[in-house]
């Protein structure tokens, strides 16, 4: 059986999980792709290395067709992506050729920020004053929108906080958008009230039939007005009042099929308000430390989902219960310039404590100081019996590494 996997990066979640997993499941696999040569220098080492083609991944249309100018005859086949901006794509041509597929229309409000507010609001579940700015709009019209301040401007389809910031008042807002618009011309913004409270993510993983909760992460994030992800920590099992409220509004979206990566608040009245759904697994190795957590083969569980598969009966209690707990803690960059020194990739398992650091960003390269996920120089997780055991090896991989920025 052939896995069609559709993908713009060669992400750590493609090649040091769903990769894997589609070999342990005995799957040939095509990825599909924009930007073939990275994908091919990427799986070069990997045994057995899949198919690249490349592919207007973006347009369901060129997707369809590819997979049906290259599928053999009656042979069966899956179509599968973890990318965040490739899923109303993906679930259009699994639709089209009749496999298991996210509904398309889940999938297109799940990534459109203004469309899943008005979906939400439309269906009574929960209502965030928002406005949107579309392409070529000018700013000055959303000092009518009577929105109140502060607020959060954020691309309507933008990923990892990027261009996503807290303004105080109608000028700064204006200035904001337009330098939005500077490094994104034509997009379009979203606008809405600010959800004070934790930030907490809650996963997800369906199979058509019946969707479980693999637990959830709580979440420090950097001072105002950036979002940056700078501390992610464990939880089995959030509040189960919080969770119900999350999953009611899940299924108004209508997530079901496949993982989701879910983030939001809880007020202090208890109200658990999403930020943002993300229609696939969580990323900067969070999946890759979940499997470790949870002791289950969490991406061939993903993959046999999309193949039409049941999912074991007894998951989701069995994750409730785990007593692992873990760390995930990027390292940022602190100004712009040349990484010059860092550590590579390393593994190791210390006194019941699992330790992993994944770089991000290679050595001799220049960046900007961005100010989003995009800072993140590397990633440190580790997973141990306790909380503090995770926190301690992390600590300790910190201290004894250096990573030098120079201007």
């Amino acid at each position: 059986m052939r896995l069609y996997l559709l993908a713009l990066n060669p992400t750590d979640s493609v090649t040091r999980g769903f990769l894997p997993a589609a070999a342990r499941l005995g799957l040939d696999v095509t990825v599909l792709t924009d930007q073939a040569e990275p994908h091919r220098h990427a799986y070069a080492g990997l045994e057995p290395a899949p198919e690249v083609a490349e592919c207007d991944v973006r347009d369901f249309r060129e997707v369809i067709g590819l997979i049906s100018r290259h599928s053999a005859a009656g042979a069966p086949f899956a179509v599968f992506s973890n990318s965040d901006h490739l899923q109303t794509q993906t679930a259009l041509a699994a639709g089209y050729f009749g496999l298991p597929a996210k509904d398309w229309k889940a999938a297109l409000r799940a990534k459109n920020k203004g469309e899943l507010r008005r979906h939400l609001a439309a269906a009574g579940v929960d209502t965030v004053r928002s406005a949107e700015l579309g392409p070529g709009q000018d700013p000055s019209v959303l000092r009518e929108s009577g929105l109140p301040f502060p607020v959060v401007v954020k691309p309507r389809e933008g990923v990892a906080s990027e261009d996503v910031s807290l303004v105080a008042d109608a000028d700064e807002l204006e200035r904001r958008c337009q330098e939005i618009r500077q490094r994104r011309p034509g997009a379009a913004l979203v606008v809405e009230e600010f959800l004070d409270g934790q930030l907490c993510t809650l996963e997800t993983l369906g199979d058509g039939r019946r969707r479980y909760v693999l637990g959830g992460f709580r979440t420090r994030i950097s001072p105002p007005p950036h979002f940056i992800e700078e501390l992610l920590e464990f939880v089995p099992a959030h509040p189960a009042a919080v969770v119900e409220q999350v999953l009611a509004q899940l299924d108004v979206i209508g997530v079901g099929l496949g993982a989701c990566h879910t983030e939001f608040v809880v007020q202090p009245d208890g109200r658990a308000r999403i930020i943002e759904v993300n229609y696939r697994a969580i990323g900067d190795q969070c999946d890759l430390m979940l499997a470790e957590i949870l002791g289950i083969p969490l991406f061939e569980h993903i993959i046999a989902a999309h193949l039409g598969r049941e999912l074991p009966a007894d998951l989701g209690d069995f994750c409730a219960s785990t007593t692992r707990r873990a760390r995930n803690e990027p390292i940022l960059a602190d100004r712009a310039g040349t990484l010059t020194a860092a550590p590579g990739p390393y593994e190791e398992e210390r006194d019941g404590v699992r330790l992993g650091y994944q770089p991000h960003r290679p050595l001799g390269e220049r960046h900007e100081l961005y100010r989003t996920n995009r800072d993140y120089l590397g990633v440190i997780w580790a997973v141990g019996p306790e909380q503090a055991a995770a926190d301690a090896a992390v600590a300790r991989f910190a201290a004894a590494n250096q990573w030098v920025i120079t201007p």
